[in-house]
This record gives structure tokens, C-alpha cells and sequence, in this order.
């Protein structure tokens, strides 16, 4: 969020860009399938680059993952992390949004059953890596209607916990004479 928040409002779910724009927050608002093209591209290539990294060959994931629990995982965590982004966000407490979202991710890893991939970007680049993190492509359906399911949610517990957004409005820039 520090580094690429100025450039384009730290965008890279687009489970979290789309949950944001339901909530009105259009910070960074670039066109959304320019942010939701560059979300898909920044993953694959992250993958690519990952396996190219590691000396891993390039070939699609054979990793089933569409089992009910995993699935269930991935709606649990997507769920979570938006509620955690626009809880802070509608709080008013955006600098801790970044460590948050890195705290949440982490610990995602562990109390999930899907190793918390919550993000679609994520879920479609991860199948170019037939290692444990990948995850093959029958399953991937799985994880998208999991997470955009796990989005509506956490838009939905937003909107119940947090009705008022308490962000402080911008302050005006001063006029000149």
C-alpha cells in the first residue's frame, strides 16, 4: 500500500477492487479491467518469474484443491480480508490497512484449510506452478466462486459492522487570491 498505493491505490485483488468500488471507495480508480488486467498479469507473471527463480519449469498445476473445506476456506478468508481492509479504511485508520492486510494474509495461511489464497489474481496465477502452491485448473472455478461469494460477504459485514464510514474527508486545497 506505501509503495504502489500512489500509483494505483494498491490494488492488487480484484476481489478487494471490486468490493471497494460496492463501497464506494474509488481510491486509485483507475478503469476497472485496466486494474483487473494488470491484477491478472502482475500474478502470472509473479508465478512465472517465481518458477524461473526456484528452477522449476513453467507447466500447468496438476494440484486438486476443490475439496468442500478448502473451498469453504477460501470464501472464510476472503471474507475476512475484506471485512479487514473497509473496517479500517471506514474506521478511519488507513496506515494500519497495509500491516494489517499483510498480518491477516499470514496468519491466513495457517487457520485455513486452502492456505488462503483470497485473492482471484492469485488463484489464476498459481495454476502456471505445479508445486505445492499451485493449484490445478478444474479447481479454480472452486476458488473464484468462493472468493467473490467471500467478497459479497465481507462487503455485507461491512456495511452491518462498520454502516458509517468515519474516513475524514479530504481536506480542501487552500484557494489562491
Amino acid at each position: 500500500m506505501w509503495v504502489l498505493g500512489p500509483i494505483s491505490g494498491a490494488h492488487l485483488n480484484p476481489v478487494v477492487t471490486l468490493s471497494g468500488r460496492l463501497l464506494g471507495d474509488a481510491r486509485g480508480a483507475m478503469p476497472i479491467a485496466v486494474c483487473l488486467g494488470a491484477q491478472l498479469t502482475g500474478a502470472v507473471g509473479g508465478c512465472l518469474l517465481a518458477n524461473a527463480m526456484f528452477g522449476v519449469p513453467a507447466t500447468i498445476s496438476t494440484r486438486d484443491r476443490a475439496a468442500p473445506g478448502t473451498v469453504l476456506a477460501e470464501l472464510v478468508a476472503t471474507a475476512g480480508l475484506v471485512l479487514v481492509v473497509f473496517a479500517l479504511s471506514r474506521a478511519g485508520r488507513p496506515l494500519l490497512i497495509a500491516p494489517a492486510v499483510g498480518a491477516y494474509i499470514g496468519a491466513a495461511y495457517w487457520f485455513t484449510s486452502s492456505t488462503g489464497f483470497a485473492n482471484p489474481a492469485v488463484t489464476i496465477g498459481r495454476m502456471f506452478s505445479d508445486t505445492f502452491a499451485g493449484i490445478a485448473p478444474p479447481s479454480v472455478p472452486w476458488f473464484l466462486g468462493a472468493q467473490l461469494l467471500g467478497g459479497a460477504l465481507g462487503v455485507l459485514l461491512v456495511l452491518v459492522l462498520y454502516p458509517v464510514d468515519r474516513r475524514r474527508p479530504s481536506c480542501p486545497k487552500p484557494s489562491r487570491p
